[in-house]
């Protein structure tokens, strides 16, 4: 029974460990590499689970320690509450993650099973409940290496299977690697090993050592070639200028006068910032100081009063747009005849006004509006104060110096079909307003903007993050940045960028890989559990899963 304790000890220490290390990859930190090491760690970890209900906590633990460090800008100002509950809801998905692998990793070609298993894992957080959660994607952590051209191929979801085939390919070598029987003791209450060191000639069955050297032979292959593909198709990604025609394009950071949820009660301040550093923009144009651009681009939130109902706010902004010469893409709060609220980008071309406009689609519940409100309201005193926003509607596109752009607001960024329907619609830029100045300086913008690097490989676009407070960005369609602001200090970024009609094979396909993983990934439930129910008719008990011979 200590034996037992210690053992599970072990395993809950090691998902432990595998969360910190998924964390550890993300951005502001460059070490991609972690993540394959962390989800090798879990899938040791849930595969030595002797039971289903195991591999669920080895999943969670390691969920716990995945998300309690990434997302606690979500609690910043409101206490720590949402932070808790959303870390422990996301970790419910990886412990979900943990009863799946567990599961399939009984069949051949196991490492393959559970790669996918994990994808299926973060369509099921991405999609549900309330629409889904997508921030933390594996994919996300990966804007810096070696998996990130694969984005032009299958999107996030393909990043998200290669980072999990590598590590778990990583965990079928180190299972089947022979090591000294005083390693073997060490690490046996993590590794099942499939070797036995200390067997004699006659002990030993050649055909299953003949299988086990296939295996290892496989996960070393793949452990080895995966990244080093995506690697190999970073020449395939387009250039920094490779297009049809180019647009200089201006992203204002006008910043705000303070940070946090009220970062807004001056909020003729906040728009009076984007004005005037938009007027200094125009003073270096005028000077030769800056190029002329064809479209300015302001955060989400640089106007929270409507400008088509407050006629100050209208020709501030229309003085704006004139002076700096070009057509103003403006990030504004618009209130519904109902008293709703609609988060806005509208193009406002000087004297003409508003024109085109993009309506967020994909509005954060529990910040933008609350579902459920009257329930929340019992546990935390800032329910009254989310937001009373109402999704819209329209393609994902506005039209501006006639061109078609691309528009995903702020959180829009993370799901995968925010830009696919800009795609559809003949966008040929992308461009990410958004407002990070409640959620003060924390790491939640630099998590924000490698998804935004993601999304510009996978749709082979460039694409520009006007932020009101940081980081505003300029970002080539390879992932690259080009310019960055620095945080709370008003920028202008200028930059002539490409305009591009072709698509990318992840444009084309959409979502097509992420639902054959699924459906793989259910099929593979189902043979699991069809053997194990032949396996108990025999006789079998219910314990460790059998280990199948081949690991690749």
């Amino acid at each position: 029974m200590t034996r037992d304790r210690t053992g599970v000890l072990w395993r809950a220490l090691t998902a432990v460990l595998s969360g910190l290390l998924l964390f550890g990859s993300f951005p502001p930190r460059p070490y991609w590499f972690l993540a394959p090491i962390g989800l090798a760690l879990l899938t040791l970890a849930v595969r030595r689970a002797e039971r289903g209900r195991g591999a669920f906590g080895y999943g969670m633990l390691a969920g716990l320690g995945f998300f309690l460090p990434l997302l606690p800008w979500t609690g910043i100002y409101v206490g720590p509450v949402p932070w808790l509950a959303l870390s422990t809801a996301c970790a419910v998905y990886i412990g979900l993650f943990g009863v799946l692998a567990r599961l399939v990793s009984a069949l051949p070609l196991w490492p393959l099973w559970v790669a996918l298993a994990w994808g299926t894992a973060e369509w099921g957080r991405s999609s549900f409940p309330f629409d889904g959660f997508p921030w933390g994607r594996v994919a996300f952590g990966q804007a810096d290496g070696w998996y990130l051209p694969l984005a032009a191929y299958g999107g996030a979801p393909l990043i998200a299977f290669a980072v999990a085939l590598t590590g778990t390919a990583l965990a079928a070598l180190i299972e089947r690697l022979p090591v000294p029987s005083r390693v073997r003791t060490v690490l046996a209450p993590v590794v099942r090993f499939d070797t036995d060191p200390d067997a004699t000639e006659s002990e030993k069955d050649p055909t299953a050592s003949g299988r086990r050297r296939v295996g290892i032979a496989a996960a070393a292959v793949t452990f080895v070639l995966v990244p080093l593909l995506g690697l190999a198709l970073r020449p395939t990604l387009p250039g920094p200028m490779d297009g049809d025609s180019t647009l200089t394009v201006a992203a204002i950071q006008g910043s705000v006068p303070r940070l946090g949820l009220d970062f807004n009660a001056q909020r003729r301040a906040v728009l009076d910032n984007h004005v005037r550093r938009t007027e200094q923009l125009a003073e270096d144009v005028a000077a030769g100081r800056a190029p002329q651009p064809d479209v300015v681009i302001w955060p989400e939130n640089s106007s929270d009063i409507d400008p088509l109902r407050n006629a100050d706010a209208a020709a501030l902004i229309t003085g704006a747009s004139e002076a700096v010469g070009a057509p103003i893409l403006v990030g504004a709060v618009l209130v519904n005849g109902d008293r709703t609220t609609t988060n806005s980008v509208m193009v406002w071309n000087g004297a003409d006004g508003p024109g085109e406009r993009h309506d967020k689609k994909i509005i954060q519940p529990f910040g933008e509006y609350l579902p459920m409100r009257s329930f929340f309201r019992l546990f935390s005193e800032y329910a009254d104060r989310a937001g009373y926003f109402v999704p819209g509607d329209g393609d994902g596109t506005v039209r501006a110096a006639g061109v078609e752009i691309g528009v995903a607001t702020c959180y829009e960024v993370a799901f995968d079909r925010a830009f696919r329907d800009s795609m559809e619609a003949g966008a040929q830029l992308l461009t990410v307003p958004t407002n990070n100045a409640t959620f003060g300086d924390s790491e939640m913008t630099y998590q924000q903007m490698a998804m935004s690097r993601v999304r510009a490989v996978e749709h082979g676009r460039a694409l520009v993050v006007a932020a009101t407070s940081g980081v505003s960005a300029i970002i080539t369609a390879d992932g690259a940045v080009a310019q960055q602001s620095e945080l709370f200090v008003p920028a202008a970024l200028v930059a002539e960028l490409p305009l591009r009609t072709s698509t990318t094979p992840a444009t084309r396909i959409g979502g097509t890989f992420e639902l054959f993983s699924v459906i793989l990934t259910a099929a593979a439930v189902v043979v699991a559990l069809f053997r194990r129910r032949g396996s108990r008719s025999g006789h079998a008990t219910d314990q460790v899963l059998p280990v199948s011979d081949s690991a690749g």
